[in-house]
């Protein structure tokens, strides 16, 4: 009987470090991305990039870091103008994540905001 429960036990410790180690890098992906973001957001509120230019940035990040992100999903809004305004940048996706027997999607929202010095 102490037998069967420590390899009871060891395999529900095995499982909980494989879902772990399936769970944890999309939440890491996605904190690299929102500080890009925020990185992306500084720099872009007092250059003269277009939103079509940041947008081309914010997507070529999200390739490197392998998110299932598409043109359409990044949206760019800037208010102002350069220096004085303020620059939003947001994007939904949403990760699958296939553990055996209990797949799941998880949905993410980076998004960031900067606003100019006046």
């Amino acid at each position: 009987m102490g037998t069967l429960k420590a390899i009871v036990g060891f395999v529900a410790i095995v499982g909980a470090f494989f879902a772990l180690f399936q769970v944890i890098p999309p939440y890491f992906a996605n904190y690299q991305f929102e500080d890009a973001l925020n990185n992306e957001a500084l720099a872009a509120t007092y250059s003269t990039k277009t939103d079509e230019d940041v947008r081309s940035i914010v997507l070529k990040k999200a390739q490197e870091l392998e998110l299932p992100l598409t043109r359409e999903q990044i949206k760019v809004q800037r208010t102002g103008t350069q220096g004085v305004g303020s620059l939003a940048i947001a994007a939904d996706y949403t990760v699958h994540v296939n553990l055996p027997g209990y797949p799941m999607e998880l949905n993410f929202r980076a998004e960031t905001k900067n606003k100019g010095v006046w």
